[in-house]
């Protein structure tokens, strides 16, 4: 098939960044191939080349800004690192990309619609990310609780986990107007790192004990 007029590679990034901010506006189901068009000052064929249709350009949206997301991300301890670190470094990485400025500005709020408002887009983004980053952080959680901990305790200890570092991003706006002199942003990663590491392996450390048998 010969490209159309304009099918280049910078057509298809344009196209991608258009339909980002688009999608964002107006979410899946009321954006508009049209309207995505003329922003990237591409023609529809030019979508048609490069996607295919709608649902395959807005997959395709969801995992150019998983891979903006992750080019900044610190590299994760190897797996034989103890596990405190390893928690240390996955809550590091997970605000690194929450706070990430070089990321598109559409992202932050095309995840926000996609959780408010799930598409099939959502299931690609579990099935490629979401689980694989699950996967890591409940291994160390089960190696920092122990053999004997129950499956209930490791998925509560994760989710409690990554709740804490999506409150500091999510709900910046309700904290800022709590407390106006405090802001949070990527300078201040290090700093909620620590704090929600040490928070975490101290419940985690409670956890464990309390799932111990006592001794006779």
């Amino acid at each position: 098939m010969t490209p159309p007029t304009g099918g280049s590679r910078d057509t298809r990034q344009r196209l991608l960044e258009a339909a980002g901010e688009v999608f964002a506006d107006r979410g899946f189901r009321d954006a508009t191939i049209q309207e995505i068009c003329r922003r990237a000052d591409a023609n529809i064929a030019a979508v048609h080349y490069h996607f295919g249709d709608k649902e395959q350009l807005y997959r395709a949206v969801i995992q150019y800004a998983e891979q903006c997301a992750g080019e900044s991300r610190p590299a994760d301890l190897a797996p034989d690192a103890p596990a405190e670190k390893r928690l240390r470094a996955h809550i590091e990485s997970f605000l690194v990309r929450l706070f990430d400025e070089g990321q598109p500005a559409w992202l932050g709020k095309l995840m926000a619609r996609e959780m408010s408002e799930p598409t099939p887009g959502l299931d690609v983004i579990v099935q490629e990310k979401i689980r694989v980053t699950y996967r890591l952080v409940e291994a160390i959680v089960r190696e920092l609780l122990g053999p004997g901990a129950s499956d209930d305790d490791v998925l509560a200890c994760v989710l409690s986990v990554q709740g804490q570092c999506l409150f500091y991003r999510h709900c910046h706006p309700v904290i800022t107007r709590l407390f106006p002199d405090r802001s949070f942003g990527r300078e201040n990663v290090p700093d909620l790192a620590s704090h929600i590491t040490r928070f975490s392996l101290a419940g985690i450390r409670a956890i464990a004990r309390s799932s111990k048998p006592p001794a006779r």
